[in-house]
């Protein structure tokens, strides 16, 4: 259930923006769970988590995995530019050579605009990070060998209550990230292999 103030009612707008989040239709490769939201960032909010699947029971994914927080705060902060805002974490493990490519975080961030724009998402107020991080193993985890990872947080505001575009978009962008290729034509893949982790 979305979090709410205490002893009030939920408005009848985050209600609307809550089915329309339901109605989201997802790619079978995404598990989807609904989890508690945080409870400082908003009066009301909601938030989801998914994973590209196979997953480990109870896991984050190997293939890739992700966040997705609506929140709505009928006092419209300044910053939001209006009372609803989106926040949203994607990550996925690469192969090393693909995590030193010097394009991946624009990659990232421009896969994100075109997922949300393919399918309609009206928004404002886009913000965010793409963080390439490469790892080697030692002692214990030497086994591990090389490994890369892409993380992309963002946020954005709705231009309005109806939030299904916006799920959608997110869950394209956690498939591409993971080397699905993309549902909707015009979108560019980047070469992108798993990493296999032993």
């Amino acid at each position: 259930m979305p979090e709410k103030p205490a002893g009030q009612s939920v408005p009848a707008v985050f209600t609307a923006a809550l089915h329309s989040v339901r109605r989201a239709r997802l790619r079978s490769e995404l598990t989807l769970t609904e989890i508690p939201a945080p409870g400082n960032l908003a009066p009301y909010s909601i938030a989801l988590a998914a994973d590209v699947t196979p997953a480990r029971h109870e896991a984050d994914s190997d293939l890739g995995t992700g966040r997705f927080i609506l929140l709505y705060d009928p006092s419209e902060p300044e910053a939001w530019g209006g009372p609803f805002r989106i926040v949203c974490f994607a990550q996925a493990p690469l192969e090393t050579d693909i995590g030193l490519d010097p394009f991946l975080a624009d990659v990232a961030w421009s896969w994100l605009v075109d997922a949300l724009d393919a399918r309609g998402a009206k928004y404002m107020a886009a913000a965010g990070t793409a963080t390439k991080i490469l790892s080697t193993g030692y002692g214990e985890l030497a086994s591990q060998g090389d490994g890369a990872q892409i993380e992309l947080r963002a946020s954005w505001s709705p231009l309005d209550h109806d939030i299904t575009a916006h799920v959608e978009g997110w869950g394209e962008l956690l498939c591409m990230l993971a080397g699905l290729p993309p549902a909707v034509e015009g979108v560019s893949l980047l070469a992108a292999r798993r990493a296999a982790r032993e």
